[in-house]
């Protein structure tokens, strides 16, 4: 048996979905959809690994759900859903609990970085968090996902559980028609773009977050045009020129980050930035990315708010979805299950 190529993907509904979501993730979804038989998760089992106010929670699945759309994102064509109408992925990942190793969720930095001192009191789920995020890739049989630098690691990780599983099942999985011995496809990372990391307003060497608590720091996909530009300009810079040539970006992390968000709104390269904005003082420079950015943006967030409009919709479709998901899901987890053992 060969694997049919497709995407799964992945965004967390924990709110205040920002520009480092949209060109980190979102806008290399909208792609893709064009070349790939693609499955866009709200991942809800994978926000609660912390604490989430149960009715902000929803309306965040909504708004994650209304980011795809209004991004162009198609959901007749494509299948967008949230996680938790899908039950495989928490049996799966359970079962992937028990083929990954310790030391391999030790290893992991982003655990080490989200617990911080105190990661004994860290949740069960934010530790296997990783084995989660292999189930949603595993289930599904996805042989690419869009991921951005941050998670490299976690697919490296399910690539390896992959692995182990078919090592550790390889006679059943043989028996079960797979001659190859391959269950589950090892997943290759889709990294695309010039700005995969898009970096905090006020400081470029930390990435973009909803969690800082300046709301300068980042462009949330529902600013309207007038906050976008306030922001832009209010931007942190640097005294000096743009350089000419993406070499003079080096050691400048703030001039750096606004030419590489110039960059993925326009669609061009860092070179091309600079080729037209070369020499420019930010005086300049600012002006012309807050009017690409209004350009870009405004409009997803004007959609976005007509969607939020309608919630019903939105759980419709979500619903339909997760059906859709649901077909490509059950049959994996039930020879999932043959394979293991289990009766039924």
């Amino acid at each position: 048996m060969t694997h049919q190529e497709r995407v799964f993907s992945g965004v967390q509904p924990t709110g205040n979905l920002h520009l480092g979501n949209y060109l980190g993730a979102i806008t290399k979804f909208v792609a893709l959809q064009e070349s790939h038989e693609c499955l866009y998760c709200v991942v809800d089992l994978h926000a609660i690994t912390v604490w989430q106010d149960p009715k902000e929670l929803a309306g965040n699945i909504r708004e994650v759900t209304a980011a795809f759309i209004a991004s162009g994102i198609d959901p007749k064509k494509q299948i967008i859903f949230n996680q938790s109408q899908v039950s495989g992925h928490a049996e799966l990942a359970w079962v992937l609990n028990c083929v990954a190793r310790m030391g391999w969720l030790n290893r992991m930095t982003q655990f080490k970085e989200k617990a911080g001192k105190h990661k004994e009191n860290a949740s069960v789920g934010l530790f296997t968090y990783p084995n989660l995020m292999a189930a949603d890739i595993l289930l599904y049989h996805a042989t690419h996902v869009p991921v951005g630098e941050d998670q490299k690691q976690h697919l490296e990780l399910a690539r390896d559980i992959a692995q182990k599983f078919n090592v550790d099942f390889a006679d059943t999985i043989k028996e079960a028609g797979f001659e190859e011995g391959i269950f589950f496809p090892q997943p290759e990372p889709l990294i695309q773009g010039p700005a995969t990391r898009v970096m905090s307003l006020r400081d470029g060497s930390k990435k973009m977050s909803k969690s800082d608590p300046s709301e300068m720091s980042r462009i949330t996909m529902t600013d309207d045009a007038d906050t976008i530009a306030k922001k832009i300009r209010k931007a942190k810079t640097d005294p000096d020129a743009l350089p000419s040539e993406t070499d003079g970006l080096k050691d400048r992390p703030e001039a750096n980050n606004l030419v590489g968000i110039y960059a993925a709104l326009k669609g061009v390269s860092k070179e091309d930035v600079l080729k037209d904005h070369g020499g420019a003082q930010f005086s300049t420079f600012k002006p012309a990315l807050a009017e690409l950015a209004v350009e870009k943006v405004s409009p997803i967030a004007d959609e976005m708010q007509k969607l939020l409009n309608d919630p019903a919709e939105l759980d419709a479709i979500l619903k339909d979805g997760a059906n859709r998901a649901y077909t490509i899901a059950d049959p994996i987890m039930k020879k999932t299950k043959e394979i293991v053992g289990f009766i039924g």
